[in-house]
């Protein structure tokens, strides 16, 4: 008999400790509860993986959750653990021992959910023993990854497509947090759910606040400064290579940070003890590669910087997303430049693709920098590039707070193009601005004579500057790496030549002078955060401080035993009996049984 809606609610109640569902959780639920398919595009800290869990403890049989970081399913199998739910992983970092122990278990039927890699599901000894294991349903999560026009393409993935004929008579939900329409058609198709239904939520995040800073200098001077402002908070900096995030990592320590470095180059033990103590600790930094998707499902981060930009609004999303996924005030701050853009052209052009797929993959880099370079709200801007309708500024990003004032800049843009063409492409950007200045040193005649020479003395150099990299933005210009001396060429013809003819505009920010757009520094302090009157922030205190040994001698992140906003609540109303308690959201039954009488003990030893 098909379990209902109610129940599911009961087991929300009862097991993690919420009253009713969110957004699209139910409507998902109640697919996957009658045996359908679907796909479910909900944002980060939307509670994509209730859809499949709740589904898993109720149906008959295991729930298989297809995930691709280790990171992840470790820390989503310990917060599942935490709440009394029988949960287990099988990935590469699981000894003997324990592997035979989980598939004791699976064969006992004593588990509600296991979690494995795509590329371990379908080894030929697993898919044996799977295939002769009754499945509730099958999860794929992170499943924008099928797709090569996604941002995180693993070809893995695509094997998984199989599970349609492998498993015909268990349903299947692809969830994911990131996907606009292309790739979600790619994914429907490649993982054969052409017929199962779409769910696509809103990718409103209210509770970050996002900035973007065009680079002035060296992007850690900035970074610390950042950082700085920020002391005390859990955060994460993300960096376009290892060695950035070594150097940065460094720097941030010598600065007196609590940061690691992180990315695929350690030793998956140096990897593993890294991610570890980041989840544990509550003020931490971790600095990471930008290729290397940390899958990390930590609640508390309160700010996510990009040293260097990602290469598509979906990579953005997704890592911006890391910061706030407990609904508390959180941070986005990007640092770009058009250096990074012509980075990350170059690693297109590079890799070994069809033109087609390059083709949108440029195409989707360029988005990104017009959004970041916009004078557009830019959470709305990301919005409507998933393809909400209706979207109304956020008033909390730099664009909102500060709305930048633009000038019409066709007819300078017409003369640096026209002097890029003249000059034959065999010019960088300071070249460039110098010839346009007329203020070449020693110039050769050739120089000299053209009609572009000095011509642009009614702009500054900075001004000069500014323009060729919105030239660049908008693929105007291109950069030709030339051995880490870039040469600045003409970029897309026919928008060039419209511009020429004066059909296409060109408009730059009009800033003040000395004035830039920065981040702001702290917005509040952790407390304040979640908006606690004075009266009960020392309980709230000595409730972490709780937490914090309790984690530790568990070995567990502190998050998965009880999120700050629970303490929080559990702070205000000061509980004095479990009733009460188990009332609270975020208390769950096996919660309330596990650490009930610990925290009604610091509730009665504050009062005292």
């Amino acid at each position: 008999m098909t379990a209902s809606l109610a129940e599911a609610r009961e087991v929300l109640r009862r097991t993690f400790g919420h009253t009713d569902f969110r957004g699209l959780q139910g409507e998902v639920i109640t697919e996957a509860l009658a045996g359908r398919s679907a796909l479910a595009v909900l944002p980060t800290g939307g509670g994509k993986s209730l859809c499949y869990q709740i589904p898993s403890m109720l149906r008959p049989g295991l729930g298989l959750v297809v995930s691709p970081l280790i990171a992840l399913m470790t820390d989503q199998v310990a917060a599942l653990q935490q709440s009394g739910v029988a949960a287990a992983r099988l990935d590469s970092a699981i000894e003997p021992a324990e592997r035979a122990e989980t598939w004791r278990r699976v064969e006992a039927g004593e588990l509600d959910l296991l979690y494995v890699s795509p590329e371990g599901l379908m080894a030929p000894h697993m898919m044996e023993r799977l295939r002769r294991t009754p499945l509730a349903l099958i999860a794929i999560d992170e499943a924008h990854c099928v797709s090569q026009w996604g941002h995180d393409f693993r070809p893995d993935y695509r094997t998984l497509g199989r599970l349609a004929d492998l498993f015909p008579d268990v349903p299947r939900l692809a969830v994911t947090a990131t996907a606009d329409a292309r790739t979600r058609d790619d994914i429907r198709a490649e993982l054969r759910l052409e017929d199962a239904l779409e769910f696509v939520a809103s990718f409103a995040r209210p509770e970050l606040a996002l900035f973007a800073e065009r680079k002035s200098g060296p992007a850690q001077k900035r970074v610390l400064e950042l950082v700085a402002e920020r002391r005390g908070r859990s955060g994460v900096v993300y960096a376009g290579s290892r060695d950035g995030t070594e150097r940065l990592a460094e720097a941030l320590r010598q600065a007196g940070v609590d940061a690691q470095a992180y990315h695929a180059g350690l030793d998956k033990h140096v990897r593993a003890n890294r991610l570890e103590a980041f989840l544990e600790a509550e003020d931490a930094v971790m600095v990471a590669t930008i290729a290397f998707g940390m899958g990390v499902d930590k609640p508390d981060v309160r700010f996510v910087i990009h040293a260097d930009p990602p290469g598509s609004i979906e990579a953005y999303w997704q890592e911006i997303g890391r910061a706030g996924r407990d609904g508390d005030p959180a941070e986005g701050i990007t640092l770009y430049g058009a250096s990074d853009l012509a980075w990350a052209l170059r690693r297109i052009d590079s890799r070994e693709m069809d033109d087609s797929v390059k083709q949108v993959q440029v195409r989707k880099v360029r988005q990104l920098y017009a959004m970041l370079e916009g004078a557009a709200c830019r959470a709305a801007a990301v919005r409507r590039y998933f393809g909400e309708e209706g979207v109304e500024p956020c008033g909390q990003c730099d664009v909102c707070l500060s709305p930048p004032e633009t000038e019409d800049a066709t007819e300078a843009a017409q003369k640096a193009l026209s002097a890029v063409h003249r000059m034959g492409g065999r010019f960088g950007r300071g070249r460039l601005v110098d010839h346009l200045l007329g203020k070449t040193k020693d110039p050769s005649d050739f120089e000299a004579g053209l009609t572009t020479f000095g011509i642009g003395q009614d702009r500054s150099a900075i001004a000069w500057r500014d323009l060729v990299d919105q030239l660049l933005f908008e693929g105007l210009l291109r950069e030709d790496p030339n051995d880490n001396r870039p040469l600045i060429g003409l970029g897309d013809a026919e928008g060039v030549r419209a511009v020429y003819r004066g059909e296409r505009r060109v408009a730059v920010r009009k800033a003040a002078p000395g004035a830039e757009r920065k981040a702001p520094g702290r917005r509040r302090s952790s407390a304040s955060d979640l908006a606690l009157p004075p009266a009960d922030q020392g309980l709230f205190e000595a409730l972490r401080a709780w937490r914090r040994e309790e984690a530790a001698r568990q070995h567990v992140p502190p998050y998965v035993i009880f999120h700050d906003r629970t303490l929080a609540e559990i702070a205000q109303a000061r509980p004095a009996a479990q009733r009460a308690l188990g009332a609270i959201s975020g208390v769950g039954e096996g919660k309330l049984a596990r650490y009930g009488e610990a925290v009604l003990a610091v509730v009665r030893g504050f009062e005292g």
